[in-house]
């Protein structure tokens, strides 16, 4: 990314942040208020369809956006992985709810190692880095009895095994 301009780099940083997380932040909680729903009830399996489909959207809207921008693919195409891995967790979630925090942190694991090996460097201190991340996300998400052991692991190997291959 060193080569690309301060002024490209800044609107990456803002379309990503507006549509990757004040944009969903914001509606899924006009949508928790309305319901007169808790943040704990979110949690619920049966009312995390809506939220799920809120950042879907928001993110494929951040993927069209970037992709008419030119972003190049090495950047976008982690748009287009988290998106799969949020439809799969959508879909999963119809019958077993399943840890969305661990989907995402393994997605960022996974995405490490593909970038590793595209670009060809070591990643062992960042890779421990983030291990260390997921097992507090993890361990976190079982604390506070959001997940059992099998979900927080399962989100984990959904979202690595995605950004992997589609990295």
């Amino acid at each position: 990314m060193s080569f690309l301009p301060l002024s490209y780099k800044a609107l990456v940083l803002v379309i990503v942040y507006l549509f990757t997380i004040l944009l969903p932040s914001l509606l899924i909680h006009a949508y928790r208020k309305y319901q007169g729903w808790t943040l704990f009830e979110l949690g619920q399996k049966e009312k995390r369809m809506v939220p799920y489909v809120i950042s879907i959207l928001c993110y494929f809207l951040c993927f069209w956006l970037m992709s008419r921008a030119h972003i190049p693919h090495f950047m976008n195409i982690i748009l287009v992985a988290a998106l799969v891995i949020q439809m799969i967790c959508a879909l999963i979630n119809v019958w077993w709810k399943i840890s969305t925090h661990t989907a995402a942190i393994g997605g960022v694991a996974g995405a490490l190692l593909a970038y590793s090996l595209i670009f060809s460097f070591n990643p062992i201190w960042w890779f421990c880095l983030i291990m260390i991340i997921a097992g507090m996300v993890g361990t976190s998400r079982m604390i506070l009895r959001q997940h059992s052991l099998q979900q927080v692991v399962t989100g984990f190997l959904i979202g690595f095994i995605c950004s992997l291959i589609i990295i």
